[in-house]
């Protein structure tokens, strides 16, 4: 989680490189690139436009060559897949087993290790993508809102008022705020343990009182979660597959 600079891009020889620029509380500048070919430039605060356009330019070959390694093998992550028995899924941290089955009457349902999908035609992969979807972002909408139900009384003595909380999916961040005082949690945080969404929940929760990645906002984040630095480390190497 970082705060959005922009959308923007560099010209590298004949090839445009398209970015996400975001700052955060670190010293120096990191490049990411991930498996969906999406760059995203992690800058110092205050940085200036210029010194992070030189340095996207100089790692210019760098990038294209891990954009293109990416493009020689598929990628797994939890929005692509086969839909088919026996692929791996994930619902807050733990692992289950998909189970496809013929049925007159479709329905999405978990228990003893499996996500189990009944469906009247099981050759048809694009219906079951929807339905579990569907299904994800159904419990995703109750646990969200149960999370940040437990959440808030950590934040209200610092005179936050209650947040609306919107769910997308985002390739690159947990979660963001808005500056009407509205939460975005990422869909696939329904994959993780309940204590990580509760660290995604109350750190947009700082950021409706301290917009930045300044000292007050950390200041405020290590009053209502003292270990979060460990929990975004954890958060970082969850497993979503």
């Amino acid at each position: 989680m970082t705060l959005l600079g922009g959308r923007q891009s560099v010209q590298f020889g004949t090839t445009t490189i398209d970015y996400e620029l975001t700052y955060s509380e670190r010293k120096t500048l990191a490049i990411h690139v991930y498996p969906d070919g999406s760059v995203v430039v992690d800058a110092p605060m205050g940085s200036s436009f210029e010194a992070v356009e030189a340095k996207v330019k100089k790692r210019g070959g760098w990038i294209l060559r891990q954009q293109r390694q990416f493009e020689t093998y598929a990628a797994p992550n939890p929005l692509q897949k086969q839909y088919v028995s026996g692929e791996s899924y994930r619902y807050l941290g733990r692992q289950y087993r998909l189970k496809v089955m013929a049925d007159a009457v479709e329905r999405v349902s978990l228990s003893r290790g499996y996500l189990t999908v009944s469906v009247q035609d099981t050759a048809d992969k694009a219906h079951i993508q929807k339905l579990i979807t569907a299904w994800y972002r159904q419990q995703a909408k109750r646990v969200f809102a149960e999370r940040l139900k437990v959440c808030y009384p950590r934040v209200e003595p610092y005179g936050l008022t209650y947040p609306e909380v919107s769910i997308r999916q985002m390739k690159a961040r947990w979660g963001s705020c808005t500056a009407d005082g509205k939460i975005i949690l990422n869909l696939i945080l329904i994959h993780v343990p309940k204590h990580l969404i509760d660290y995604v929940i109350l750190h947009e929760l700082c950021h409706l009182k301290e917009h930045n990645h300044g000292t007050a906002f950390y200041g405020l984040l290590a009053r209502v979660l003292p270990d979060w630095e460990a929990q975004r480390r954890q958060l970082n190497q969850a497993e979503l597959r």
